[in-house]
């Protein structure tokens, strides 16, 4: 989830707000990730059409709406192998 610091409009515009509203008045800012960058609008446009209660509703949309440029090597996970056939699954190391 998208940091209270980051968005500050976020925190100052008026709420109930719609999709539609918080394109129109912030959808130039500029999110920075960690990969690159992408203008709220972008990333709200990627949304069904919704109306926003809280400032917090809206700092999970954006998180969940923001492209691969918001996270580190695509497909790495320390967790679970890869399955068998990913494009993810790395060479195999002989020692």
């Amino acid at each position: 989830m998208l940091h209270k610091g980051s968005g500050a409009f976020v925190d100052d515009h008026d709420y109930p707000a719609t999709t539609e509203e918080l394109i129109s008045n912030y959808g130039d800012r500029t999110l920075e990730l960690p990969n690159g960058s992408e203008t709220v609008g972008d990333v709200l446009t990627r949304l069904e059409s919704e109306t926003f209660e809280t400032p917090d509703d809206v700092r999970l949309a954006l998180s969940c709406a923001v492209s691969d440029k918001a996270i580190g090597r695509i497909g790495y996970s320390d967790r679970d192998p890869a399955p068998v056939g990913s494009p993810y699954t790395p060479d195999a190391v002989s020692f």
